[in-house]
């Protein structure tokens, strides 16, 4: 039935596909700011905004967009690890405190240490030699 999906859900659902299908990072990036400025509180799209806005190495936008993530879902994994790699990548403090969230997420819930590996490994085919997920990840210990 997909008359009764929400259009922003279903605009979401495709720009992520879109990003899983390798496409071009800026139109897609586009795409969730168009959805975070019908709904303000969509934190998965912030999530999503600033991992693509680490990818472009805007950084600045990136630690922006996982702020408000994270303001918005406290208990969200990867919007936790796209702060940390925001504030890596801007030379801010406080990574240290997140990774151990991080951490302490992946320990109680081992779906979320899969995700996140997951996560890990795409940010690496996209972005090789990525100097903040090293870091990261070494951190993690994954």
């Amino acid at each position: 039935m997909t008359d009764d999906i929400n259009p922003i859900e279903s605009d979401f659902n495709a720009a992520l596909s879109r990003y899983q299908d390798g496409q071009e990072l800026i139109p897609i990036a586009q795409d969730f700011q168009k959805i975070i400025q019908q709904i303000p509180n969509h934190f998965a799209a912030w999530t999503c905004l600033s991992w693509l806005q680490l990818l472009l190495k805007n950084n600045e936008e990136a630690l922006a967009a996982a702020r408000e993530a994270v303001r918005l879902n406290q208990q969200d994994p990867q919007a936790r690890m796209n702060l940390s790699l925001a504030l890596l990548a801007t030379n801010n403090k406080g990574v240290r405190d997140h990774v151990e969230l991080i951490k302490k997420m992946a320990m109680m819930m081992p779906d979320v240490k899969t995700e996140l590996k997951e996560s890990v490994e795409d940010g690496f085919n996209r972005y090789p030699n990525w100097p903040e997920l090293t870091k990261i990840n070494k951190w993690l210990e994954f």
